[in-house]
């Protein structure tokens, strides 16, 4: 299919840039031709993931944004936060065109960010630069774009379930309460106490209570699509399962709708948008149904005697909520079907 897109991974020993390495093994216009790891450069990468014995086995490179250019036209940065702030500048200058799955510069705000990172903000005029990548949403503004920032996986099933109900005006903003829950994959390969077998077996907590960092990203496009400011209420989750997220949301209904009304405006919604799946009438989505997956799928229930709506929105946190919507992004970017790389039947059971 001619020459591919040549594809850079900075943070290739973490769970998304495996995940991007997985991927896009099956893209047809792209390669990936280094792999990058500021902590493990010149250790083969088959040393921390051995399951890719015999797929991939160079050695990880050292970050060099002049090395990186030489190798590659696109970078995808799949480091902790903090990191991509440091090292978009000089990749932007390299003339690399670049792909951010971590949260440096999701919010607009300098203040913001560092009120709810805590750690010292991205320069203002690169977090202005940055395109915000919820790809069913913004993929309008992807299009060409040179820098994307990805969405968190939390935002990304959170605001596909909320959006289109929120922008119809069918619910009321301000009555917004979000219940997400996330496999332990969601905090990264590094060891805590919170992630150890045996303070996470049979086992659910939650954690981060009005304090998560992806509140503020979730207000942000909320507020952009009411076009006034929204504050929700959002509380998070660890439940004892590697992949997926599930993102149940609460509001007043305005207005008389039925839960086959609401099914009828997402799938208006999202018609041609193959990775957003709504379930019928009385179904309901389980995180298992998109695990190894580029789809998001919704399902409603509308409760008369209360005057509110239930939203089940479903993903698989390390595809939807990271490397695959960072590949749909590309694919977007570079003017391909957004679907290229990413026809993965879920894995089921």
């Amino acid at each position: 299919m001619g020459i591919k897109v040549k594809i850079a991974i900075i943070g290739s020993t973490g769970y998304g840039g495996v995940e991007l390495i997985r991927l896009l093994a099956s893209h047809p216009l792209a390669e990936v031709t280094s792999v990058i790891s500021s902590s493990s450069a010149g250790t083969p990468i088959t040393e921390g993931y051995p399951h890719l014995t015999g797929i991939r086995e160079e050695l990880l490179d050292d970050v060099d944004p002049a090395a990186i250019k030489a190798k590659a036209d696109v970078v995808f940065l799949a480091t902790p936060a903090g990191v991509a702030a440091k090292l978009v500048p000089s990749l932007l200058e390299a003339d690399l065109k670049i792909i951010d799955l971590s949260g440096d510069f999701r919010l607009k705000s300098p203040a913001l960010y560092e009120q709810w990172y805590k750690k010292p903000a991205a320069d203002e005029a690169y977090l202005k630069q940055a395109v915000f990548g919820l790809a069913e949403i913004y993929g309008d503004q992807v299009l060409n774009a040179p820098f994307i920032s990805n969405p968190g996986c939390y935002p990304t099933a959170t605001l596909l379930g909320l959006i289109p109900a929120v922008k119809a005006g069918w619910i009321d903003p301000s009555t917004i309460i979000i219940d997400a829950k996330s496999g332990v994959s969601g905090a990264g390969r590094g060891a805590s106490l919170g992630t150890h077998y045996s303070e996470l077996n049979e086992n659910l907590k939650a954690y981060k209570l009005n304090q998560h960092q992806h509140i503020p990203e979730i207000e942000m496009v909320l507020s952009d699509v009411a076009s006034k400011p929204v504050v929700t209420t959002f509380t998070t989750h660890l439940v004892p399962m590697t992949r997926g997220i599930m993102s149940t949301m609460y509001a007043a209904v305005q207005g008389e709708r039925s839960s086959a009304d609401f099914v009828e405006l997402y799938r208006s919604y999202y018609e041609g948008r193959k990775f957003v799946r709504i379930r019928p009438e009385g179904q309901w989505p389980t995180t298992k149904e998109v695990w190894g997956s580029n789809y998001c799928d919704i399902g409603f229930a509308v409760d008369e005697r209360t005057g509110r709506v239930t939203i089940v929105s479903v993903i698989d946190n390390l595809v939807k909520g990271a490397a695959g919507q960072a590949i749909q992004n590309l694919n977007i970017m570079m003017g391909w079907d957004e679907t290229l790389g990413l026809q993965f039947v879920p894995v089921y059971p």
